[in-house]
């Protein structure tokens, strides 16, 4: 990446494909077309699994405009300008100092994930969110670089509907899970009007697991 950028906030936005504004949220999100998930489309088919009520393969995401939109992000991801652009997008336009990776999709390799990890450390008074089910890639990631950037939690994802928090593989990583746990931290947004509002427990590394609503 360039130490001077070469993109004017518009340009990196128009590049990338535009930020998400999902209405739960109360910052910009990044969302990529949920029927390219790697994991997801194994479970799309499979009884009482998280993907087989996928909300991003519904509603307003299946609109025209948004899903040539995400197609579009989708695109661009194998762009070696990728980062530059993100970090120009986000850096100009998120001032919650929040952010959340794919209110749809997931994580598409490695590389993917090494992208996001130099997104995060170049904007370190920004918290990124990196919800996945792609554990596979996730271990690979640390096996080869064994860290991700301060500001970067990511939870993994349990695949069954009230089913367990994957958390002996977060263990291994060190990382953070959603799913089922004795001990588990209930999000709030279904006694909020389905909104996060004051609660920023995603972001939170020391908060180790996170229960979700099925929505």
């Amino acid at each position: 990446m360039q130490t001077q950028a070469s993109f004017t906030p518009k340009q990196a936005n128009d590049f990338i494909g535009g930020l998400s504004s999902p209405s739960k949220m109360p910052c910009f999100s990044f969302s990529i077309p949920a029927w390219y998930c790697i994991t997801g489309q194994k479970l799309r088919n499979a009884k009482n699994t998280i993907c087989s009520k996928c909300y991003a393969l519904k509603g307003r995401y299946v609109f025209g405009p948004v899903k040539a939109a995400m197609e579009r992000r989708f695109a661009k991801l194998q762009d070696e300008r990728w980062v530059e652009a993100m970090v120009v997008a986000i850096g100009k336009r998120e001032k919650s100092g929040f952010f959340r990776w794919h209110d749809s999709g997931d994580l598409q390799s490695v590389e993917h994930l090494e992208k996001i990890a130099a997104v995060a450390k170049a904007l370190p008074n920004i918290r990124f969110w990196l919800p996945t089910r792609e554990y596979f890639i996730v271990a690979n990631y640390f096996k080869k670089h064994g860290k991700v950037p301060d500001n970067l939690t990511i939870r993994l994802s349990a695949l069954s509907i009230d089913g367990p928090a994957p958390s002996a593989i977060a263990k291994r990583f060190g990382l953070v899970t959603s799913g089922v746990t004795k001990q588990s931290f209930d999000c709030p947004s279904s006694k909020q009007d389905g909104k996060c509002r004051a609660c920023r427990a995603c972001w939170d590394k020391t908060i180790e697991n996170v229960n979700y609503k099925l929505h």
